[in-house]
Protein backbone atom coordinates (compact mmCIF):
# COMPACT_ATOMS: atom_id res chain seq x y z
CA UNK A 1 0.00 0.00 0.00
CA UNK A 2 2.82 2.39 0.95
CA UNK A 3 4.59 1.63 -2.33
CA UNK A 4 1.39 2.39 -4.26
CA UNK A 5 1.06 5.77 -2.51
CA UNK A 6 4.69 6.61 -3.30
CA UNK A 7 4.25 5.65 -6.96
CA UNK A 8 1.06 7.72 -7.25
CA UNK A 9 2.79 10.71 -5.64
CA UNK A 10 5.75 10.43 -8.00
CA UNK A 11 3.44 10.12 -10.98
CA UNK A 12 1.51 13.20 -9.88
CA UNK A 13 4.73 15.16 -9.43
CA UNK A 14 5.97 14.03 -12.84
CA UNK A 15 2.73 15.00 -14.55
CA UNK A 16 2.69 18.32 -12.72
CA UNK A 17 6.27 18.98 -13.78
CA UNK A 18 5.52 18.11 -17.38
CA UNK A 19 2.49 20.42 -17.28
CA UNK A 20 4.62 23.28 -15.99
CA UNK A 21 7.18 22.58 -18.70
CA UNK A 22 4.44 23.00 -21.30
CA UNK A 23 4.47 19.42 -22.54
CA UNK A 24 0.68 19.08 -22.60
CA UNK A 25 -0.18 22.36 -24.29
CA UNK A 26 -2.14 21.82 -27.50
CA UNK A 27 -3.48 24.25 -30.06
CA UNK A 28 -7.25 24.59 -29.87
CA UNK A 29 -9.27 24.87 -33.11
CA UNK A 30 -9.81 28.66 -32.79
CA UNK A 31 -6.29 29.52 -31.62
CA UNK A 32 -3.23 30.81 -33.56
CA UNK A 33 -0.54 28.38 -34.76
CA UNK A 34 1.40 27.00 -31.76
CA UNK A 35 5.17 26.45 -31.81
CA UNK A 36 6.74 25.24 -28.54
CA UNK A 37 10.22 24.56 -29.88
CA UNK A 38 12.21 21.52 -28.81
CA UNK A 39 13.37 22.46 -25.30
CA UNK A 40 10.77 21.99 -22.52
CA UNK A 41 9.87 25.20 -20.63
CA UNK A 42 12.62 27.23 -22.35
CA UNK A 43 11.07 26.80 -25.78
CA UNK A 44 12.59 29.49 -27.98
CA UNK A 45 14.02 31.60 -25.13
CA UNK A 46 17.62 31.27 -26.33
CA UNK A 47 16.75 32.10 -29.95
CA UNK A 48 14.63 35.06 -28.88
CA UNK A 49 17.30 36.44 -26.56
CA UNK A 50 20.04 36.03 -29.18
CA UNK A 51 18.22 37.98 -31.93
CA UNK A 52 14.55 38.79 -31.35
CA UNK A 53 14.01 40.35 -34.77
CA UNK A 54 15.65 37.50 -36.68
CA UNK A 55 13.68 34.93 -34.69
CA UNK A 56 10.34 36.68 -35.31
CA UNK A 57 11.06 36.96 -39.04
CA UNK A 58 11.58 33.19 -39.18
CA UNK A 59 8.38 32.53 -37.24
CA UNK A 60 6.37 34.87 -39.49
CA UNK A 61 7.64 33.12 -42.62
CA UNK A 62 6.72 29.78 -41.06
CA UNK A 63 3.33 30.61 -39.50
CA UNK A 64 2.02 33.88 -40.98
CA UNK A 65 0.88 37.09 -39.25
CA UNK A 66 -0.09 35.52 -35.93
CA UNK A 67 1.55 32.71 -33.94
CA UNK A 68 2.06 31.55 -30.35
CA UNK A 69 5.54 30.58 -29.16
CA UNK A 70 6.90 29.27 -25.86
CA UNK A 71 9.58 31.56 -24.37
CA UNK A 72 10.94 30.82 -20.90
CA UNK A 73 7.80 29.22 -19.49
CA UNK A 74 5.40 31.80 -20.99
CA UNK A 75 3.32 31.54 -24.14
CA UNK A 76 3.56 34.70 -26.27
CA UNK A 77 1.19 35.32 -29.15
CA UNK A 78 2.88 37.70 -31.61
CA UNK A 79 0.55 39.67 -33.87
CA UNK A 80 2.22 41.03 -37.02
CA UNK A 81 -0.89 42.38 -38.80
CA UNK A 82 -0.88 46.21 -38.34
CA UNK A 83 -4.64 46.42 -38.89
CA UNK A 84 -5.12 44.47 -35.64
CA UNK A 85 -3.02 46.76 -33.49
CA UNK A 86 -5.87 49.08 -32.59
CA UNK A 87 -7.99 46.26 -31.20
CA UNK A 88 -5.10 45.15 -28.97
CA UNK A 89 -3.85 48.48 -27.62
CA UNK A 90 -7.41 49.73 -26.98
CA UNK A 91 -8.75 46.56 -25.35
CA UNK A 92 -9.91 46.98 -21.76
CA UNK A 93 -7.53 46.21 -18.89
CA UNK A 94 -9.93 43.54 -17.69
CA UNK A 95 -8.92 41.49 -20.75
CA UNK A 96 -5.45 42.67 -21.80
CA UNK A 97 -3.26 44.26 -19.13
CA UNK A 98 0.25 45.67 -19.55
CA UNK A 99 0.78 46.49 -15.85
CA UNK A 100 1.30 42.87 -14.77
CA UNK A 101 4.34 42.47 -17.01
CA UNK A 102 5.62 46.01 -16.38
CA UNK A 103 5.47 45.60 -12.59
CA UNK A 104 7.59 42.46 -12.71
CA UNK A 105 10.12 44.14 -14.99
CA UNK A 106 10.62 47.29 -12.89
CA UNK A 107 11.02 45.18 -9.74
CA UNK A 108 13.65 43.03 -11.44
CA UNK A 109 15.54 45.89 -13.08
CA UNK A 110 15.19 48.82 -10.67
CA UNK A 111 14.21 47.15 -7.39
CA UNK A 112 10.97 49.16 -7.29
CA UNK A 113 7.85 47.32 -6.13
CA UNK A 114 4.97 49.06 -7.85
CA UNK A 115 1.87 50.03 -5.89
CA UNK A 116 -1.60 50.16 -7.39
CA UNK A 117 -1.41 53.93 -7.85
CA UNK A 118 2.03 53.97 -9.55
CA UNK A 119 0.78 54.15 -13.12
CA UNK A 120 -1.88 56.79 -12.42
CA UNK A 121 0.69 58.91 -10.53
CA UNK A 122 3.13 58.82 -13.47
CA UNK A 123 0.36 59.53 -15.96
CA UNK A 124 -1.17 62.45 -14.04
CA UNK A 125 2.19 64.09 -13.32
CA UNK A 126 3.34 63.68 -16.92
CA UNK A 127 0.10 65.19 -18.23
CA UNK A 128 0.67 68.19 -15.95
CA UNK A 129 4.39 68.79 -16.40
CA UNK A 130 5.50 67.13 -19.66
CA UNK A 131 2.67 68.34 -21.89
CA UNK A 132 0.95 71.67 -22.55
CA UNK A 133 1.98 74.65 -20.41
CA UNK A 134 4.06 72.41 -18.16
CA UNK A 135 6.12 71.36 -21.16
CA UNK A 136 6.92 75.03 -21.90
CA UNK A 137 8.44 75.33 -18.41
CA UNK A 138 10.42 72.09 -18.85
CA UNK A 139 11.64 73.21 -22.29
CA UNK A 140 13.02 76.41 -20.78
CA UNK A 141 14.78 74.52 -17.97
CA UNK A 142 16.27 72.02 -20.41
CA UNK A 143 17.41 74.82 -22.72
CA UNK A 144 19.26 76.53 -19.87
CA UNK A 145 21.03 73.29 -18.96
CA UNK A 146 22.03 72.58 -22.56
CA UNK A 147 23.61 76.04 -22.64
CA UNK A 148 25.32 75.36 -19.32
CA UNK A 149 26.89 72.19 -20.73
CA UNK A 150 27.57 73.13 -24.35
CA UNK A 151 28.07 76.88 -24.63
CA UNK A 152 29.66 78.01 -21.35
CA UNK A 153 33.16 78.53 -22.79
CA UNK A 154 32.38 79.66 -26.33
CA UNK A 155 33.83 82.84 -27.79
CA UNK A 156 34.30 84.08 -31.31
CA UNK A 157 37.52 84.29 -33.25
CA UNK A 158 39.46 82.22 -35.74
CA UNK A 159 41.28 80.35 -32.98
CA UNK A 160 37.91 78.95 -31.87
CA UNK A 161 36.95 77.83 -35.39
CA UNK A 162 39.31 74.85 -35.44
CA UNK A 163 37.81 71.41 -35.95
CA UNK A 164 37.33 69.34 -32.83
CA UNK A 165 36.89 65.58 -33.04
CA UNK A 166 34.80 63.31 -30.81
CA UNK A 167 32.85 60.05 -30.71
CA UNK A 168 29.31 60.82 -31.86
CA UNK A 169 27.31 58.32 -29.79
CA UNK A 170 29.19 59.20 -26.59
CA UNK A 171 28.92 62.94 -27.26
CA UNK A 172 25.17 62.92 -27.97
CA UNK A 173 24.25 60.54 -25.15
CA UNK A 174 26.43 62.42 -22.66
CA UNK A 175 25.11 65.92 -23.38
CA UNK A 176 21.44 64.99 -23.78
CA UNK A 177 21.41 62.79 -20.67
CA UNK A 178 23.05 65.43 -18.50
CA UNK A 179 20.83 68.29 -19.68
CA UNK A 180 17.70 66.20 -19.10
CA UNK A 181 18.93 64.99 -15.70
CA UNK A 182 19.68 68.52 -14.46
CA UNK A 183 16.36 69.86 -15.77
CA UNK A 184 14.37 67.10 -14.04
CA UNK A 185 16.31 66.36 -10.84
CA UNK A 186 17.60 69.83 -10.01
CA UNK A 187 20.85 71.77 -9.82
CA UNK A 188 23.43 72.74 -7.23
CA UNK A 189 22.14 75.52 -4.94
CA UNK A 190 24.01 78.83 -4.80
CA UNK A 191 23.68 82.21 -3.16
CA UNK A 192 24.48 85.32 -5.14
CA UNK A 193 25.90 85.80 -8.62
CA UNK A 194 29.47 85.19 -7.47
CA UNK A 195 28.72 81.59 -6.56
CA UNK A 196 26.60 80.81 -9.61
CA UNK A 197 29.50 79.78 -11.87
CA UNK A 198 30.92 77.57 -9.12
CA UNK A 199 27.53 75.87 -8.83
CA UNK A 200 27.35 75.50 -12.62
CA UNK A 201 30.79 73.87 -12.66
CA UNK A 202 29.69 71.47 -9.92
CA UNK A 203 26.64 70.59 -12.03
CA UNK A 204 28.89 69.88 -15.01
CA UNK A 205 31.23 67.66 -13.00
CA UNK A 206 28.50 65.83 -11.05
CA UNK A 207 26.29 65.17 -14.09
CA UNK A 208 29.27 63.83 -16.05
CA UNK A 209 30.18 61.42 -13.25
CA UNK A 210 26.56 60.30 -13.04
CA UNK A 211 26.42 59.69 -16.78
CA UNK A 212 29.43 57.37 -16.69
CA UNK A 213 27.83 55.27 -13.94
CA UNK A 214 24.53 55.29 -15.85
CA UNK A 215 26.25 53.93 -18.96
CA UNK A 216 27.68 51.05 -16.95
CA UNK A 217 24.16 50.12 -15.86
CA UNK A 218 22.70 50.76 -19.30
CA UNK A 219 25.10 48.24 -20.84
CA UNK A 220 23.90 45.59 -18.38
CA UNK A 221 20.23 46.48 -18.78
CA UNK A 222 19.13 44.08 -21.59
CA UNK A 223 20.60 41.01 -19.89
CA UNK A 224 19.36 42.16 -16.49
CA UNK A 225 15.83 42.48 -17.89
CA UNK A 226 15.98 38.97 -19.33
CA UNK A 227 17.59 37.54 -16.15
CA UNK A 228 20.68 36.57 -18.14
CA UNK A 229 23.49 38.21 -16.17
CA UNK A 230 26.48 36.13 -15.03
CA UNK A 231 27.35 36.38 -11.29
CA UNK A 232 30.06 39.04 -11.72
CA UNK A 233 27.72 41.32 -13.68
CA UNK A 234 24.92 40.70 -11.17
CA UNK A 235 27.16 42.02 -8.40
CA UNK A 236 28.02 45.06 -10.48
CA UNK A 237 24.33 45.67 -11.24
CA UNK A 238 23.50 45.55 -7.54
CA UNK A 239 26.32 48.00 -6.77
CA UNK A 240 25.04 50.40 -9.42
CA UNK A 241 21.45 50.13 -8.18
CA UNK A 242 22.54 51.09 -4.67
CA UNK A 243 24.61 53.96 -6.08
CA UNK A 244 21.61 55.42 -7.92
CA UNK A 245 19.20 54.82 -5.04
CA UNK A 246 21.57 56.94 -2.94
CA UNK A 247 22.37 59.70 -5.45
CA UNK A 248 18.73 60.14 -6.45
CA UNK A 249 17.33 59.71 -2.93
CA UNK A 250 14.51 61.81 -1.66
CA UNK A 251 16.73 63.28 1.08
CA UNK A 252 19.33 64.47 -1.43
CA UNK A 253 16.69 65.91 -3.75
CA UNK A 254 15.57 68.21 -0.90
CA UNK A 255 19.05 69.78 -1.03
CA UNK A 256 18.78 70.73 -4.72
CA UNK A 257 17.47 73.86 -6.42
CA UNK A 258 15.18 73.86 -9.46
CA UNK A 259 13.87 70.31 -9.00
CA UNK A 260 11.13 69.86 -11.58
CA UNK A 261 7.47 69.68 -10.65
CA UNK A 262 7.41 66.30 -12.39
CA UNK A 263 9.80 64.85 -9.81
CA UNK A 264 8.41 66.74 -6.81
CA UNK A 265 4.77 65.84 -7.49
CA UNK A 266 5.44 62.14 -7.98
CA UNK A 267 7.52 61.87 -4.82
CA UNK A 268 4.79 63.60 -2.83
CA UNK A 269 1.99 61.48 -4.29
CA UNK A 270 3.88 58.27 -3.60
CA UNK A 271 4.40 59.36 0.02
CA UNK A 272 0.68 60.12 0.32
CA UNK A 273 -0.03 56.59 -0.96
CA UNK A 274 2.07 55.06 1.81
CA UNK A 275 5.15 54.19 -0.26
CA UNK A 276 8.18 54.11 2.12
CA UNK A 277 11.06 56.48 1.49
CA UNK A 278 13.55 53.78 0.46
CA UNK A 279 11.12 52.60 -2.21
CA UNK A 280 10.59 56.18 -3.42
CA UNK A 281 14.38 56.39 -3.90
CA UNK A 282 14.14 53.36 -6.20
CA UNK A 283 11.25 54.92 -8.05
CA UNK A 284 13.48 57.93 -8.83
CA UNK A 285 16.02 55.60 -10.43
CA UNK A 286 13.31 54.07 -12.57
CA UNK A 287 12.23 57.54 -13.72
CA UNK A 288 15.81 58.44 -14.65
CA UNK A 289 16.13 55.48 -16.99
CA UNK A 290 12.63 55.95 -18.38
CA UNK A 291 13.22 59.64 -19.14
CA UNK A 292 16.85 59.55 -20.31
CA UNK A 293 17.56 56.03 -21.57
CA UNK A 294 16.48 56.67 -25.18
CA UNK A 295 16.75 60.41 -25.91
CA UNK A 296 20.55 60.49 -26.26
CA UNK A 297 20.77 57.42 -28.53
CA UNK A 298 18.00 58.88 -30.72
CA UNK A 299 19.92 62.17 -30.99
CA UNK A 300 22.94 60.16 -32.12
CA UNK A 301 21.07 58.45 -34.95
CA UNK A 302 19.43 61.71 -36.04
CA UNK A 303 22.72 63.62 -36.30
CA UNK A 304 24.41 60.62 -37.92
CA UNK A 305 21.76 60.37 -40.63
CA UNK A 306 21.85 64.14 -41.24
CA UNK A 307 25.64 64.08 -41.64
CA UNK A 308 25.37 60.98 -43.83
CA UNK A 309 22.86 62.73 -46.13
CA UNK A 310 24.03 66.28 -47.03
CA UNK A 311 20.72 67.21 -48.68
CA UNK A 312 18.88 66.37 -45.46
CA UNK A 313 21.41 68.32 -43.37
CA UNK A 314 21.01 71.40 -45.60
CA UNK A 315 17.21 71.26 -45.54
CA UNK A 316 16.97 70.86 -41.76
CA UNK A 317 19.71 73.44 -41.03
CA UNK A 318 18.02 75.97 -43.32
CA UNK A 319 14.76 75.38 -41.46
CA UNK A 320 16.46 75.85 -38.07
CA UNK A 321 18.16 79.07 -39.23
CA UNK A 322 14.85 80.36 -40.61
CA UNK A 323 12.99 79.70 -37.36
CA UNK A 324 15.72 81.41 -35.32
CA UNK A 325 15.79 84.39 -37.68
CA UNK A 326 12.00 84.85 -37.75
CA UNK A 327 11.90 84.76 -33.94
CA UNK A 328 14.73 87.26 -33.49
CA UNK A 329 17.12 84.60 -32.14
CA UNK A 330 19.92 84.53 -34.67
CA UNK A 331 23.07 82.93 -33.30
CA UNK A 332 25.73 85.49 -32.37
CA UNK A 333 29.08 85.21 -30.57
CA UNK A 334 28.57 85.41 -26.82
CA UNK A 335 24.79 85.57 -27.20
CA UNK A 336 23.22 82.08 -27.30
CA UNK A 337 19.70 81.94 -28.74
CA UNK A 338 16.66 81.38 -26.55
CA UNK A 339 14.71 78.50 -28.06
CA UNK A 340 11.11 78.19 -26.92
CA UNK A 341 8.49 75.48 -27.18
CA UNK A 342 6.64 77.59 -29.79
CA UNK A 343 9.77 77.69 -31.94
CA UNK A 344 10.10 73.91 -31.72
CA UNK A 345 6.58 73.65 -33.16
CA UNK A 346 7.64 75.47 -36.37
CA UNK A 347 9.85 72.71 -37.82
CA UNK A 348 7.98 70.24 -40.05
CA UNK A 349 11.20 69.03 -41.73
CA UNK A 350 13.02 68.45 -38.44
CA UNK A 351 9.90 66.69 -37.13
CA UNK A 352 9.87 64.42 -40.16
CA UNK A 353 13.61 63.71 -39.91
CA UNK A 354 13.21 62.82 -36.23
CA UNK A 355 10.24 60.57 -36.94
CA UNK A 356 12.18 58.88 -39.74
CA UNK A 357 15.07 58.33 -37.32
CA UNK A 358 12.72 56.74 -34.81
CA UNK A 359 11.19 54.57 -37.53
CA UNK A 360 14.62 53.17 -38.30
CA UNK A 361 16.11 53.00 -34.80
CA UNK A 362 13.32 52.55 -32.23
CA UNK A 363 12.32 48.94 -31.63
CA UNK A 364 10.14 48.44 -28.54
CA UNK A 365 8.10 45.29 -27.97
CA UNK A 366 4.59 45.96 -26.62
CA UNK A 367 3.31 43.24 -24.28
CA UNK A 368 -0.08 42.61 -22.66
CA UNK A 369 -1.06 39.85 -20.25
CA UNK A 370 -4.23 38.01 -21.35
CA UNK A 371 -6.50 38.04 -18.27
CA UNK A 372 -9.48 36.37 -19.98
CA UNK A 373 -10.07 34.66 -23.31
CA UNK A 374 -10.16 37.42 -25.94
CA UNK A 375 -11.28 37.27 -29.55
CA UNK A 376 -9.08 38.92 -32.21
CA UNK A 377 -10.15 39.35 -35.83
CA UNK A 378 -7.37 39.58 -38.43
CA UNK A 379 -7.57 41.78 -41.55
CA UNK A 380 -8.02 38.57 -43.56
CA UNK A 381 -11.29 37.96 -41.70
CA UNK A 382 -10.00 34.97 -39.71
CA UNK A 383 -10.86 35.16 -36.02
CA UNK A 384 -8.62 33.77 -33.27
CA UNK A 385 -8.91 33.40 -29.50
CA UNK A 386 -6.13 34.64 -27.23
CA UNK A 387 -5.93 32.24 -24.29
CA UNK A 388 -6.17 33.32 -20.65
CA UNK A 389 -2.74 33.26 -18.99
CA UNK A 390 -0.82 33.88 -22.21
CA UNK A 391 0.80 37.12 -23.30
CA UNK A 392 0.12 38.97 -26.53
CA UNK A 393 2.96 40.97 -28.09
CA UNK A 394 3.51 43.47 -30.91
CA UNK A 395 6.86 44.23 -32.56
CA UNK A 396 6.10 47.32 -34.69
CA UNK A 397 9.67 47.78 -35.92
CA UNK A 398 9.34 44.68 -38.04
CA UNK A 399 5.64 44.55 -38.82
CA UNK A 400 5.11 48.28 -39.49
CA UNK A 401 8.19 50.48 -39.44
CA UNK A 402 10.28 48.31 -41.79
CA UNK A 403 7.33 47.04 -43.83
CA UNK A 404 7.96 47.92 -47.53
CA UNK A 405 4.23 47.86 -48.25
CA UNK A 406 3.79 50.77 -45.81
CA UNK A 407 7.19 52.49 -46.15
CA UNK A 408 8.77 52.00 -49.59
CA UNK A 409 12.53 51.41 -49.43
CA UNK A 410 12.27 50.98 -45.65
CA UNK A 411 16.03 50.67 -45.05
CA UNK A 412 16.72 54.10 -46.58
CA UNK A 413 16.72 57.30 -44.53
CA UNK A 414 14.34 59.80 -46.16
CA UNK A 415 14.20 62.96 -44.07
CA UNK A 416 10.92 64.14 -45.63
CA UNK A 417 9.15 60.75 -45.56
CA UNK A 418 6.52 61.93 -43.06
CA UNK A 419 5.76 65.40 -44.45
CA UNK A 420 3.95 66.66 -47.53
CA UNK A 421 5.41 69.54 -49.61
CA UNK A 422 3.00 71.97 -47.91
CA UNK A 423 4.25 70.96 -44.44
CA UNK A 424 1.28 68.78 -43.48
CA UNK A 425 1.70 65.22 -42.23
CA UNK A 426 1.46 62.33 -44.68
CA UNK A 427 -0.94 59.41 -44.45
CA UNK A 428 0.25 55.85 -45.01
CA UNK A 429 -1.47 52.90 -46.66
CA UNK A 430 -1.15 49.16 -47.08
CA UNK A 431 -3.01 47.43 -49.91
CA UNK A 432 -4.95 50.64 -50.45
CA UNK A 433 -6.20 50.81 -46.86
CA UNK A 434 -5.06 53.59 -44.53
CA UNK A 435 -2.77 52.39 -41.72
CA UNK A 436 -3.38 54.17 -38.41
CA UNK A 437 -0.35 52.78 -36.58
CA UNK A 438 2.38 53.42 -39.17
CA UNK A 439 5.15 54.29 -36.68
CA UNK A 440 5.14 53.24 -33.02
CA UNK A 441 8.42 54.28 -31.33
CA UNK A 442 6.56 55.42 -28.20
CA UNK A 443 4.22 52.45 -27.86
CA UNK A 444 0.46 52.98 -28.09
CA UNK A 445 -2.79 52.94 -26.13
CA UNK A 446 -2.74 53.01 -22.33
CA UNK A 447 0.98 52.16 -22.26
CA UNK A 448 2.13 54.91 -24.63
CA UNK A 449 5.18 56.75 -23.29
CA UNK A 450 3.85 59.62 -21.13
CA UNK A 451 7.11 61.56 -21.55
CA UNK A 452 7.24 61.43 -25.35
CA UNK A 453 6.63 65.17 -25.81
CA UNK A 454 9.41 66.08 -23.39
CA UNK A 455 11.80 63.59 -25.02
CA UNK A 456 10.99 65.05 -28.45
CA UNK A 457 11.58 68.60 -27.19
CA UNK A 458 14.86 67.52 -25.56
CA UNK A 459 16.18 65.98 -28.80
CA UNK A 460 15.06 68.93 -30.93
CA UNK A 461 16.65 71.47 -28.56
CA UNK A 462 19.95 69.60 -28.83
CA UNK A 463 19.75 69.50 -32.63
CA UNK A 464 18.81 73.20 -32.76
CA UNK A 465 21.91 74.11 -30.78
CA UNK A 466 24.23 71.79 -32.70
CA UNK A 467 23.06 72.96 -36.14
CA UNK A 468 22.90 76.65 -35.25
CA UNK A 469 26.34 76.77 -33.59
CA UNK A 470 28.47 74.22 -35.42
CA UNK A 471 29.54 72.93 -38.76
CA UNK A 472 29.34 69.14 -38.51
CA UNK A 473 30.79 66.32 -40.56
CA UNK A 474 31.74 62.68 -40.27
CA UNK A 475 35.50 62.10 -40.07
CA UNK A 476 35.06 59.31 -42.61
CA UNK A 477 32.64 60.69 -45.17
CA UNK A 478 32.11 57.16 -46.52
CA UNK A 479 31.16 55.89 -43.05
CA UNK A 480 28.77 52.94 -43.24
CA UNK A 481 25.73 52.73 -40.99
CA UNK A 482 27.08 51.06 -37.84
CA UNK A 483 25.63 47.65 -36.95
CA UNK A 484 23.15 47.65 -34.08
CA UNK A 485 23.46 45.87 -30.75
CA UNK A 486 20.83 43.17 -31.24
CA UNK A 487 20.69 42.43 -27.50
CA UNK A 488 18.65 45.65 -27.17
CA UNK A 489 15.74 44.59 -29.40
CA UNK A 490 12.55 45.41 -27.52
CA UNK A 491 14.02 48.06 -25.19
CA UNK A 492 13.52 51.28 -27.16
CA UNK A 493 16.11 53.01 -29.36
CA UNK A 494 18.86 50.72 -30.60
CA UNK A 495 22.53 51.33 -29.78
CA UNK A 496 25.36 50.97 -32.33
CA UNK A 497 27.89 48.22 -31.76
CA UNK A 498 30.71 50.67 -32.49
CA UNK A 499 30.86 54.44 -32.17
CA UNK A 500 31.35 56.84 -35.08
CA UNK A 501 33.89 59.67 -35.16
CA UNK A 502 32.71 63.15 -36.14
CA UNK A 503 34.12 66.65 -36.03
CA UNK A 504 32.60 70.02 -35.33
CA UNK A 505 33.63 73.68 -35.32
CA UNK A 506 31.93 76.98 -34.58
CA UNK A 507 30.04 78.53 -37.47
CA UNK A 508 30.91 82.08 -36.34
Amino acid sequence: MALWVILCTLAALLLGGLYLLGMFRRQRPDEPPLDKGTIPWLGYALDFRKDSSGFLKRMQRKHGDIFTVLIGGYYFTFVMDPFCFGAIVKESRSKLDFRTFASKLVLQVFGYKAVKASHSIIHASSMKHLMGDGLAVMTQATMENFQKLMLFNLSSGEEKRVWQEDSLFHYCYNIVFRAGYLALYGTEPHQGADNKEKANEQDRVHSNQLFHEFRKYDRLFPHLASAGLPPKDKREAERLKKFFWSVLSVKKSWQKDNVSGWIRDQEQLLAENGVPEYMRDRFMFMLLWASQGNAGPTAFWLLFYLMKHPEAMKAVRDEVDKVLRENGQETKPGSPPIITRDMLNQTPLLDSALEETLRLAAAPILIRAVLQDTSLKMSSGTEYTLRTGDRVALFPHMSVQMNPEIHPEPHKFKYNRFVNPDGTRKDFYKNGKRVKYFNMPWGAGVSICPGRFFATAEIKLFVFLMLSHYDLELVNREEEIPPIDISRWGFGTMHPVNDVQFRYRLRF
